[in-house]
């Protein structure tokens, strides 16, 4: 009789096993590029790290991988979602071209930067623009005027719940005809255009996107004008409602 038992015993742990195998396969994945000069990464547990990010995209249910691989259509092979956070190299030209083929057969895309520059060539494959300096605004600022809350937001999943965020050194997206903007800064916002650090005559002062999504085909983008929103330091309150809906964003749901 307790061999008997044992058996069943055993036999029951194995089902319960492959079952948990198979529910950890069935997660939908999400990749983190780590090989374009990323200095804040998930596996990174400092202040300006993304390893909360990650662990929150664990616990509502993704799993998360990252890859320090040539992006391609064969690293980004079975994913639901790409994210590109705090990019210092550029992308070179058949990896933007991989990028455009994942979203137009379904996948989603999410990029934060860091400095506008070296993804230049990813958001002209996009048709939109990026601003040549930071914002400064006028209104609900955190601490200086670089670093505000965003309180204009358009109805969309990834503001299910907030009515605002922060984000902390911000470039403006121009999303030309491509695109749409469903976060801004206030109307008093300005931009530096001739460098002189304050806000003087030349400068441009009206409402600007810092956030902007889009689609290629069946899938579909975001764009945010910061990385710093994701960042361990500042994942918290509605940022890190904001990264749970991401989330969900990324996976689908």
């Amino acid at each position: 009789m307790r061999t008997i038992i044992s058996s069943l015993c055993f036999i029951a742990l194995l089902q319960l096993s492959v079952a948990l195998s198979f529910a950890g396969e069935n997660k939908p994945t999400i990749i983190f590029d780590e090989g374009h000069g990323q200095r804040f990464v998930i596996d990174g547990q400092g202040d300006l790290q993304l390893s909360k990010l990650a662990d929150t995209m664990r616990t509502a249910g993704a799993q998360v991988t990252k890859t320090k691989e040539i992006l391609s259509d064969d690293t980004l092979k079975g994913a639901s979602g790409l994210v590109i956070s705090g990019l210092f190299k550029p992308l070179q030209p058949d990896e933007v071209e991989a990028i455009a083929r994942f979203i137009q057969k379904g996948g989603r895309l999410a990029v934060m930067m860091h400095i506008a520059p070296p993804l230049a060539n990813l958001i002209y494959r996009f048709k939109l623009g990026y601003s040549i300096a930071v914002i400064h605004e006028r209104q609900n600022i955190i601490d200086k005027d670089i670093n505000f809350r965003l309180t204009d937001l358009s109805p969309h999943p990834l503001f299910k719940g907030i009515d605002s965020f922060s984000a902390y050194g911000v470039w403006a997206i121009d999303p030309c005809d491509s695109a749409t903007a469903i976060a801004r800064t206030s109307p008093t916002a300005w931009l530096d255009l001739n460098g002189t650090g304050i806000l003087s005559k030349g400068d441009l002062v009206q409402a600007l996107a810092v956030a902007v999504t889009g689609s290629l085909g069946s899938g579909s983008y975001v764009i945010f004008g910061d990385d710093a929103i994701f960042q361990n330091r500042f994942l918290t309150g509605n940022n890190q409602t904001l990264a749970v809906n991401l989330t969900n964003w990324l996976t689908g749901k």
